[in-house]
């Protein structure tokens, strides 16, 4: 087996097929339509209604990036990358909230 062919089936691995791109999207189709569906019906209380939200904003969180971005915790490549995406995304959160927090004390401060 030449190193092009390892390197073919390794690629292939790391992809997703059709079926799985399919799933991730009737998932998500799923997952935004049920809130929507909420909201627009209005029979519920608002609590209800943010709760649920929220938690099918975090299983669809969860979708993306295991059908999307194919992120795992099976192998150590899969390991590795979702450690690094989840400190980018520390990294990122702490830059835009903190930014937030410095203009929005610099502002209550300019009232006074």
């Amino acid at each position: 087996m030449s190193h092009s062919e390892t390197h073919a089936e390794h690629h292939d691995e790391s992809h997703g097929s059709v079926k799985t791109y399919l799933i991730g999207f009737v998932l998500s189709v799923i997952l935004t339509a049920i809130p929507f569906w909420m909201v627009m019906e209005g029979d519920f209380t608002k609590a209800t209604t943010l709760w649920i939200i929220v938690t099918l904003a975090i299983v669809q969180i969860w979708v993306h990036l295991k059908y999307f971005l194919h992120l795992n915790f099976t192998t150590e490549d899969g390991r590795a990358s979702t450690f690094s995406f989840l400190f980018s995304a520390l990294i990122i959160v702490m830059v835009v909230g903190l930014s937030v927090w410095i203009i929005y004390e610099s502002n209550a401060m300019m009232m006074y």
